[in-house]
């Protein structure tokens, strides 16, 4: 996370949102959509799948990405905890806030240490 409005989204992560997921408005439809959806405490993830490919999802309470074999390189906190002092019920728009503060050029790391291959 970072301030409000300081990061933008570019490069390779920007090119693959474009052509995986429809562009980032389609994204933010997607993950926004994921993490309203989540009934009751869990999370929504930007993640990149077993084939190298970008894909929107959420878990419920402390299930993660990772139980899949996804590397997880943006996520959204939907327990209630999370948002309630400052947005009590409103869900909504915790998460259009979210997208404000998103912080490119640590997701864009993530996702590039997410397409090298891992060695033990």
């Amino acid at each position: 996370m970072t301030k409000p409005d300081t990061s933008k989204l570019q490069g390779p992560l920007k090119e693959a949102i474009d052509a995986e997921l429809g562009g980032y408005d389609a994204f933010v439809e997607s993950f926004s959509a994921a993490a309203a959806t989540r009934f009751g405490s869990g999370w929504a993830w930007l993640v990149v799948n077993q084939e190298g490919n970008l894909e929107v999802t959420s878990s419920a309470n402390q299930d993660n990405p990772l139980l899949e074999g996804k590397k997880a390189i943006l996520c959204l906190d939907v327990w209630e905890h999370a948002y309630y002092l400052h947005y009590q019920n409103r869900r909504p728009d915790y998460i259009k806030e979210f997208f404000r503060v998103i912080n490119w050029d640590k997701v864009s790391e993530n996702y590039e240490k997410a397409l090298k291959p891992h060695h033990d």
